[in-house]
This record gives structure tokens, C-alpha cells and sequence, in this order.
């Protein structure tokens, strides 16, 4: 059964059995791992999954293909979840004692930045997440203060998570092939994040990077004064791009 790629829902199915062989080495899955996989399309790394899982949940959006997994594999084995990621409950996966889930999955790029701040919420229920994404948006996630890509996806992920890029996937792994790389994070939830209300950085972090080429003191004028900043622990003067995570924090800690 040949299934056409649909734009609207973002598909570009991975084909490199290298580059497959590569993630897997990556996510070294274990047995009794319970672990999702966010849009298994076509299943080509949901196979390769499962020679190492004794069960695998997946979460699909497409019908076609939904019904298609069901077709192919061991309902046993394979749990087929039919809806959108940006609405499902991962919670509602069962986990046994002692053990947290393992997210992977090749994320559709249109959604990608929703579904990580989706995910985000249940961090402390999360051992571990791997996924492909655009390769611009990997280098925005794992940025460093002082550099051009160091933004509120930056500061809200770096917050929850330990990251790493692990390698660069070209367009050429991928049918149809996308018009930028790709490449793969691992995404490790921190045991002890800096205690803070996450929505209230979030409205710091926002409010400071939409306008980030003025002065961090500029940026949130009317939100915080100059001694709120300095006593923060922050350079007035400061672009935001220059401002560490543990600022930000301190700074919603003041709200």
C-alpha cells in the first residue's frame, strides 16, 4: 500500500536505513523501556524500535496510516493512540514503578515548537526525548547566552532540560526530502530545575526577546526597574541574547 505524503500534516519520511540505524544507537532502547514514538508514518524506525521493546506506544495523527500500523503489526506489541500530539495526554501512558516514559520521534516542523513546550509540562514524568527536528530549531534549543540563536525557546527548554545536538540529518535521509537539515537532540529532564513559575518566566522571557535588539533594561521597562535587574544579578546595558537562564528565573522570581 503506497501512502502519499500530506503537506498539511508535515510528512517527510525518514528512508536512510544509516542514518535509522544511527538514532536507534542513539536512543539504545531496553526491553522493558516504556517509551512513545510521536508520528511513526511509515514505521521505519518503529521496526527497528521493536526489535529491542517488548511493547511500543505511537501516537498518529494521519488515519490512513493509523490503520495501516494496525494492519502490520502485533497489537500486543504495537499500541496504535489515533490523534494530534499537541492534544493527546502522554500521562495517560502507563508506567510501571521505578520507571519513567522515553518520547522519540520525527516531529513534523510546523509543530514542533508547540509540541516541545507541550511535552515540557510533564518533564518531571520524562526519562529521556529524543527527536529529529529542523536543524535550525536544534541550534536554537541548545544555544549558549551571548549567541545569535539564544532566545525564549532557549531559555524556556534550557530551564527543564539538559540538551545536546547529537548529529546533522541532510534533506537527502528523507522522502520527499525537506529544504533544510534536520538533526537529531536528546533531551534529558534536569532533576532539579531552579524553582520558578513557568508561566510567569515565560511572560518575562517573552516580553525581553521581542525586542531583542534594544537593552535587556529597555526590553522590560515598565515590568522591572534598573535596581530589579542589577539586584537580579543582570547588566542593565545587557542585550537579552546576553542573559543567562538562571537570570530569567531570578527575574520571574520578582514578579
Amino acid at each position: 500500500m503506497n501512502h502519499i505524503p500530506r503537506k498539511r500534516f508535515g510528512q517527510n519520511f525518514l528512508t536512510d536505513q544509516g542514518v535509522l540505524y544511527d538514532i536507534i544507537r542513539a536512543i539504545a532502547p531496553k526491553p522493558e523501556d516504556t517509551m512513545v514514538e510521536i508520528g511513526p508514518g511509515l514505521a521505519a524506525m518503529t521496526k527497528l524500535l521493536l526489535e529491542s521493546l517488548k511493547q511500543l506506544h505511537v501516537v498518529e495523527l494521519d488515519r490512513d496510516l493509523v490503520a495501516r500500523l494496525k494492519k502490520t503489526f502485533d497489537p500486543q506489541r504495537l499500541l496504535v493512540h489515533e490523534g494530534d500530539a499537541l492534544q493527546f495526554d502522554f500521562s495517560s501512558i502507563p508506567v510501571a514503578d521505578g520507571q519513567k516514559l522515553r518520547v522519540v520521534g520525527n516531529l513534523p516542523y510546523n509543530i514542533s515548537s508547540p509540541l516541545l513546550f507541550h511535552l515540557a509540562d510533564m518533564a518531571p514524568q520524562v526519562q529521556d526525548q529524543h527527536f529529529m527536528l529542523q536543524k535550525e530549531v536544534v541550534e536554537r534549543m541548545v544555544a549558549e547566552p551571548g549567541s545569535k540563536a539564544y532566545g525564549r525557546l532557549s531559555v524556556m527548554l534550557q530551564w527543564r532540560y539538559y540538551m545536546e545536538l547529537m548529529f546533522v540529518v541532510p534533506p537527502t535521509a528523507f522522502d520527499p526530502p525537506p529544504r533544510v537539515d534536520s538533526a537529531i537532540v536528546r533531551m534529558i529532564p534536569l532533576a532539579q530545575p531552579l524553582s520558578c513559575d513557568v508561566a510567569k518566566l515565560a511572560q518575562v522571557v517573552t516580553k525581553a526577546f521581542s525586542q531583542r535588539r534594544k537593552v535587556i533594561r529597555n526590553c522590560l521597562a515598565g515590568m522591572f526597574t534598573e535596581t530589579d535587574l542589577i539586584d537580579a544579578g543582570i547588566d542593565p546595558q545587557a542585550r537579552p541574547e546576553a542573559v543567562p537562564v538562571a537570570q530569567f528565573v531570578a527575574l520571574a522570581n520578582r514578579l
